[in-house]
């Protein structure tokens, strides 16, 4: 994956095409040219054969300049870098910072890939490519452009994992407004991409992002809370707010046992790889069955210290 910053400086993440598919998308674009080139050369053939000899051989430099050096340059141009070839192969011609393509980016491609194409039958391009850490040819350093990939497999993992319940509104009274929009694409890319990293990297990726998460809003990572889960927790509490933000509902941190097990019993989600872990809710100090009035007490979950065996697991070991 290749880090481009644009002018606003914003970090794009864009996948530079590779050799074989380039390589393809360049045979597509020369057997269509070559089928126009011989398709104007018949025309021309039979309508000038009258003319004499030297008008002949000027038209037909004429079409072959025009053809298979002008056409790619304004094809390039007008689908801002996108040729019948690209098209097919899910590719396209970008700016170094990621911006469309223009008239001259696109002429200096067409007129270098005359001679490191055409003359060279591609040898000086591949070389080229091989050499360069983005796979550009001399056609792209010299016009400053870059041949990325449109058509990027979707990922799968693409679900941030809910907390346990025993986190839930735990983090109700953090102050997130100081929490950068970087730090929080961060975390929700660690999240939803966690399982596939290897245990001892993805810990200490999450204890990472915790520790700047807990910088940024003032207050520490609870003790025995996993930086997995407190992460999860976290992201959980700003959605809950943004919800209520914008729809004026309650909050959505508070956990649904519906489908769940009975009232008080938690399964932990496969995201986080923890065997089913029992939290069952507990009265609160001080309140009874039945109150003054008539009205009766309500159980509450108490937010208490959950035993290290018993903790639901964030499906990553602590470093040996």
């Amino acid at each position: 994956m290749s880090e481009l910053v644009t002018g606003e400086a914003v970090a794009l993440e864009l996948r530079p095409a590779r050799l074989p598919s380039r390589a393809l998308a360049v045979l597509l674009d020369l057997v269509a040219a070559m089928a126009v080139y011989v398709v104007v050369t018949i025309v021309l053939v039979t309508s000038t054969a009258s003319l004499d000899e030297a008008a002949q051989t000027a038209l037909s430099i004429a079409t072959f300049v025009l053809v298979l050096v002008g056409a790619p340059i304004a094809v390039e141009t007008l689908s801002h870098g996108r040729s019948l070839g690209k098209m097919a192969c899910g590719l396209r011609v970008v700016r170094d910072d990621g911006g469309p393509i223009r008239f001259r980016h696109a002429l200096v491609r067409g007129l270098i890939g005359v001679i490191e194409i055409l003359m060279t039958f591609g040898v000086v391009a591949c070389i080229a490519s091989f050499v360069s850490a983005r796979g550009r040819r001399l056609g792209d350093v010299f016009a400053g452009t870059l041949v990325v990939r449109e058509r990027i497999p979707v990922a799968r993992t693409g679900f941030v994992p809910p907390p346990p319940p025993w986190l839930a509104g735990r983090f109700s009274g953090l102050d997130l407004s100081a929490v950068p929009d970087g730090l929080w694409l961060a975390v929700r890319q660690y999240l939803t991409r966690m399982q596939q990293l290897d245990p001892q990297v993805g810990w200490s990726m999450a204890e990472r992002l915790a520790s700047d998460l807990a910088e940024r809003t003032g207050a520490p990572v609870p003790q025995g809370v996993p930086p997995a889960a407190y992460l999860a927790a976290v992201v959980q509490e700003r959605q809950a707010r943004e919800s209520r933000r914008a729809f004026g509902r309650g909050s959505a941190s508070s956990p649904d046992p519906a489908g769940e097990g009975p009232p008080g019993v938690y399964k932990a989600p496969a995201a986080y790889g923890a065997p089913a872990a029992d939290v069952s809710p507990v009265v609160a100090p001080g309140a009874a069955s039945e109150s003054s009035g008539g009205r009766r007490s309500v159980e509450v979950p108490e937010m208490r210290e959950v035993p290290e065996d018993d903790r639901p697991g964030t499906g990553f070991v602590p470093p040996a």
